[in-house]
């Protein structure tokens, strides 16, 4: 096991995920550029280790100003070893019930503002041949459930994006990992959640969903702390995987999801087959 890299970018510090995380690497000498999204945490941030701990305001729906901004750090810090696309939120509500502007700005967050923030940082990893793009996805970016379509679609998205950069990368000796957390005990089930207007005809399937998000916010089995160890850990790996499973939910369901995608592939396999062009 070789010693973590010292410099991380990560964005969405302020809480959850990106909070633990910043404070675990603060501990071990590392330094950290964190994003925030309101002015008032940017001090707070700053706090945890002067003079390694760098706080920088970021929306992501402010898509223009990912590119000038990691310029910024790059020319503050120097370097960065690590990217952690962490920030993000879900919405919960059946297609027709998220607005318009729910389904904007969920993709704007949780895939065109990573990816943005990416591409930003790939001159960068690409002339030191070396380097890490942690991608936090979900559960939700391998099972499509009623209720969060949106929140779905977002970091099933994000998920096809990831798998196709590490091929591209893995020559350069650039590597990319998705991470997809089960239930953790966050704020994304509380404060963060985005709840969009109920229609009665959904009360069984996307009103199952709202009434989970009330039921279990704040007695999630996730743990952030060892959740934010793992992803240290990962990246003293010399071959970590694709894609990291957290927490016993995710692994239970995603294995479910791909036994029973097997068996319907199987189970029409031959008809499947039948379709292309025949030989002569």
């Amino acid at each position: 096991m070789r010693q973590s890299p010292q410099t991380w970018f990560i964005t969405g510090v302020s809480t959850g995920f990106g909070l633990e995380l910043s404070k675990l690497l603060l501990e071990q000498g590392a330094t950290v550029a964190g994003t925030v999204r309101r002015m008032e945490d940017l001090a707070a941030f700053e706090a945890l280790a002067p003079g390694r701990a760098h706080a920088f305001r970021l929306d992501l729906t402010e898509s223009h100003t990912i590119a000038p901004l990691v310029a910024h750090v790059l020319e503050r810090l120097g370097t960065v070893d690590v990217v952690v696309n962490n920030a993000g939120y879900g919405t919960a509500g059946a297609i027709e019930e998220v607005t318009e502007e729910q389904i904007r700005r969920q993709m704007e967050v949780n895939f065109f503002g990573a990816l943005s923030v990416m591409r930003a940082f790939l001159p960068h990893l690409r002339q030191r041949r070396q380097g890490w793009i942690l991608n936090l996805s979900s559960i939700a970016g391998v099972i499509a459930n009623p209720g969060l379509g949106m929140y779905c679609a977002s970091k099933f998205a994000l998920e096809a994006v990831s798998e196709a950069l590490a091929k591209e990368l893995a020559p350069l000796g650039i590597k990319v990992v998705i991470i997809e957390p089960g239930p953790f005990r966050t704020d994304f089930a509380g404060r963060s959640l985005v709840v969009a207007p109920a229609l009665p005809d959904y009360a069984a399937t996307a009103g199952a969903m709202r009434r989970y998000f009330e039921q279990a916010d704040g007695k999630q089995a996730g743990d952030p702390v060892k959740a934010a160890r793992a992803m240290i850990d990962l990246v003293n790996m010399p071959n970590p995987p694709l894609r990291l499973a957290m927490g016993n939910r995710a692994v239970d369901l995603i294995r479910a999801k791909l036994e029973s995608q097997m068996a319907e592939l199987t189970q029409h396999e031959a008809w499947a087959r039948s379709l292309d062009y025949d030989p002569s």
